[in-house]
């Protein structure tokens, strides 16, 4: 089958092929996109605002996929939801009760609820505690310098009543993220890596006040206020990395048009998009976005697809073409005959399908997440280990055991684990920022580490989406200053650039009568009596080139005048350098086989395929992973973002589509490309870097375990050897270059 048959756009059908418009073969087929989306119904979406570990993540999937009538349940951390594929008969209020059995707020999911204004007012809340921990740390260590010093008597106990006064609201107040989460996870019976670390902050606070009502030599406040700013610091660290990433699905779903124009008993009427039915006819106006997918009954005008396909030249629309919802109407009204609208839209199932790839990218598990699983465990058993053992040591003596319970539990506490993460990635993603990259996703730089195939996309990725005249050179100068007349009449992207070069080379236009636009196929006047054109192969009476072409008919002859896409700088060193790291390259366009041909002949990329539809770039991109590689997607339209969506880690440029920066993991921030293949490198670097954080994390603990069970550490010396331990991993996370 041909790609015209493909999108139902037969020439005899329609006016004439598009000779400047390769992206009409690449219009993606409604009827397509929603077979492969699937049923849209039985889905309930609810939020779950205390969801933050990959423990959560598989407790609430597992949870919930034990519940009768429930087919599936996926959990999107960065976005705190689930989706859950349940028979009709479930509720949401039955799944809020399973959810709270297990322990985790939920509700039916408002879409307001989870708005870049919530996600803002989580970070400043965290920021504000990490401060007000900050603020109360520094004035308990300088009172904590004077009782080192040799403060006695009196004087020691005023300033250990000073720090209380200071540590234990801080403690209350700052620690409330782990706490809160720690209760949550004890009631559902379930041990997560904030109960060791509430554990720690209490006990540090208790014995802390149990020796100053006692006047004891010893108090630890500086240790629980130190502890819970560290432990906050690495909190906020992994939240700044979350806090960016928005739903691509919602940014889908904001393209759609909400009303549209019914053509009822011949009057216009507007009604809302869920009122249509297939068979209606709708009118779409020049400068409208298309509300439905149908079929063109009536009109003809140019059509702007490059939300759907990438590619930035308008498509011709006549009688019979097939539209989808999104694409813009340009340059003449049209009459659609409705064949799916709302949520049966090839919009909204794109939507879908890219928020399924969602849920499933989240499903990556990070290092930390990974090690975190058998920490928290060991980290209570080797706690109480010690309580019993020296309580049987010193023939019932609670205070000692208590305080060598509490420095193994503080010396332990997971906070150097908690920061070998954040602090690589943040250290990483300042270096890969200023060299033009915005890291989003936490877990980005470890999965782009692990890829070994990088699919790439055509316009407005590997290339500008500026169209370059190629062969003006060889035209006569008549022909020329005619070619330069008709153009600068027009808003084409084609004759625009055509202008513009002309211009560039001191071209005086030709004298041409009576200029007027024909929508659909081009510009046409009058010069020394004959008519003169500037357009479509078919209109002007010329044979179609393989290429980007426009065609002028000077009345007497016809030439294609054709075009080449510039080149995004660096694409050349990107493909070369990601070559020359061993990763299978490949190109994947919606355009036409003869400029696909020729840029992968520019860049030296041997797999490639053209006139491809979002949902076979997405299809290609799962397959590539069902055999087993790691695919980085590099795109940058509306048409790449299932892909994206679905691929192991994902760039786009920030000139891309929302919908498509959002679905991305890194946004290139400038032209140049050759970042991306130091991003490939830097990544591997920041993964070592975090796997020698895990190994200076265990060597501590080698070390400083076996000193707090035999009873050389106090709390303090713990809380400081913790900070030690932090720091070191902080520092070696500054190594990435």
């Amino acid at each position: 089958m041909s790609l015209a048959e493909r999108i139902d756009l037969p020439s005899s059908e329609a006016p004439g092929g598009a000779s400047a418009c390769p992206a009409c073969l690449a219009a993606p087929s409604a009827e397509r996109l929603a077979a492969m989306a699937g049923p849209a119904g039985g889905r309930l979406v609810l939020s779950l605002p205390t969801a933050h570990c990959a423990a959560c993540m598989t407790t609430v999937e597992g949870g919930l996929e034990k519940l009768a009538g429930v087919r599936s349940a996926r959990v999107n951390l960065t976005l705190r939801r689930v989706s859950v594929d349940a028979e009709p008969e479930v509720t949401a209020a039955q799944l809020v009760e399973a959810l709270s059995r297990l322990g985790y707020e939920a509700h039916e999911l408002d879409a307001g609820m989870l708005s870049a204004t919530e996600t803002d007012r989580q970070g400043r809340d965290l920021l504000m505690r990490l401060g007000v921990a900050g603020f109360s740390m520094m004035n308990v260590m300088l009172l904590s310098v004077a009782v080192w010093s040799g403060a006695e008597a009196a004087t020691r106990d005023l300033f250990h009543w000073i720090s209380a006064a200071i540590a234990l609201p801080t403690v209350v107040f700052a620690g409330q993220p782990f706490f809160r989460n720690a209760w949550t996870a004890l009631r559902a019976g379930r041990l997560g890596m904030d109960v060791p670390i509430s554990l720690a902050i209490i006990l540090a606070s208790s014995i802390s006040l149990f020796e100053t009502f006692h006047s004891g030599h010893h108090a630890y406040f500086d240790a629980a206020v130190m502890l819970t700013f560290f432990l906050l610091a690495g909190r906020y660290l992994d939240h700044r990395t979350r806090a960016v990433a928005r739903s691509a699905a919602e940014e889908l779903a904001a393209l759609e048009v909400p009303r549209a124009t019914l053509l009822r008993d011949g009057e216009e009427v507007t009604v809302p998009i869920a009122e249509l039915a297939a068979g209606d006819l709708v009118r779409v106006r020049p400068g409208g976005r298309m509300p439905v997918d149908g079929v063109v009954a009536e009109g003809y005008s140019e059509l702007d697809r490059s939300l759907l396909t990438g590619e930035s030249l308008p498509v011709p629309a006549g009688p019979e073409t097939v539209v989808s919802a999104g694409e813009v109407n340009l340059t003449g009204p049209l009459t659609v005959r409705v064949t799916a609208a709302g949520r049966d839209s090839s919009l909204h199932r794109m939507a879908d399908l890219v928020a399924v790839a969602e849920s499933a990218k989240t499903r990556y598990t990070s290092l930390a997440e990974r090690a975190s699983r058998l920490y928290s465990p060991l980290v209570h058993i080797l706690s109480f280990t010690a309580f019993g053992v020296w309580m049987w040591i010193t023939k019932g003596d609670v205070r000692t055991s208590i305080n060598i319970s509490a420095a193994v539990l503080i010396i332990t506490c997971p906070c150097a684990l908690g920061l070998a993460v954040p602090a690589v990635v943040t250290a990483a993603s300042g270096r890969l920022f200023r060299k033009g990259l915005l890291i989003k996703d936490g877990t980005a730089l470890e999965r782009l580490a692990e890829v070994d195939t990088v699919v790439f996309d055509k316009t407005g990725t590997l290339t500008l989406g500026t169209p370059e005249p190629t062969n003006l050179a060889t035209l006569p100068p008549a022909d020329l200053a005619l070619a330069a007349a008709l153009a600068a009449s027009s808003a084409h992207p084609l004759a625009v650039a055509l202008a513009l070069a002309a211009r560039g080379q001191g071209v005086q236009p030709a004298a041409v009568a009576d200029l007027r636009e024909v929508p659909g196929f081009g510009i046409e006047g009058r010069l020394e009596g004959r008519t003169v054109r500037l357009g479509r192969a078919e209109w002007v009476g010329a044979a179609p080139e393989p290429v980007t072409a426009t065609y002028l008919s000077t009345g007497t002859a016809t030439r294609a005048i054709t075009f080449s896409d510039r080149l995004r700088p660096g694409a050349e060193e990107a493909v070369r350098a990601l070559a020359g790291q061993g990763k299978r390259i490949l190109l994947l366009s919606g355009d036409t086989e003869g400029a696909v041909a020729e840029l992968a002949g520019r860049l030296g990329i041997g797999e490639w395929r053209s006139g491809q539809l979002p949902a076979e770039k997405a299809q290609r991109v799962a397959d590539l992973t069902a055999e087993g590689r790691r695919v980085l997607m590099v795109g940058d339209g509306l048409n790449d973002t299932a892909a994206l969506a679905a691929a192991h880690v994902s760039i786009s440029p920030a000139s891309a589509l929302d919908a498509a920066r959002v679905a991305s993991d890194i946004v290139l921030l400038g032209k140049d490309m050759a970042p991306i293949a130091d991003a490939a490198r830097i990544s591997v670097k920041a993964t070592k870097r975090i796997r020698e954080n895990f190994a200076i994390s265990a060597a501590y603990n080698v070390v400083a375990v076996p000193l707090a069970l035999v009873g050389l550490a106090t709390p303090l010396a713990a809380a400081l050897a913790m900070s030690l331990s932090s720091i070191s991993v902080s520092l070696n996370a500054l190594r990435v270059k």
